[in-house]
C-alpha cells in the first residue's frame, strides 16, 4: 500500500504505508523528515499538518475532532483539506491517497 507525499519543494515521494499506523508515522518512517511531528503524535502541536490532495474512490477520512480542529485553526495556512497527519490512521481504503506537507508553522 502506498501514500504519495509532496514536500514543500514540490518533490514527490512514494511512501510505503502500513495499516494501523498513523499517516504521520508512515511518512516519518519513510524518512520524510520535513514532517516534523514535534509532539510525536500526542495532539499537542500542528507540525504534522498536511493537505489531503486526494483519496481513492470511495475512501473517507474520519471527521476532525474538536482538539484537532482547534490546533488547525491556529495555523496560518489552514485550508479546507487541512489535517493533522497524526490523527489519520492508515487503512487499506486509503491506499493511493495523496498529501502535501503544509508550510512551516
Amino acid at each position: 500500500m502506498q501514500i504519495t507525499v509532496t514536500t514543500r519543494d514540490g518533490e514527490i515521494h512514494p511512501v510505503e504505508a502500513r495499516t494501523g499506523l498513523s499517516l504521520m508515522q508512515n511518512i516519518r518512517n519513510a524518512g520524510v523528515d520535513e514532517l516534523e511531528a514535534i509532539c510525536g503524535g500526542s495532539l499537542s502541536c500542528a507540525t504534522c499538518h498536511v493537505y489531503v490532495d486526494s483519496l481513492p474512490p470511495g475512501a473517507e477520512l474520519t471527521p476532525r475532532s474538536a482538539d484537532e480542529a482547534d490546533l488547525l485553526e491556529a495555523c496560518d495556512d489552514l485550508a479546507e483539506n487541512s489535517r493533522l497527519s497524526c490523527q489519520l490512521v492508515f487503512d487499506p481504503a486509503l491506499d493511493g491517497m495523496r498529501v502535501t506537507i503544509a508550510p512551516e508553522y
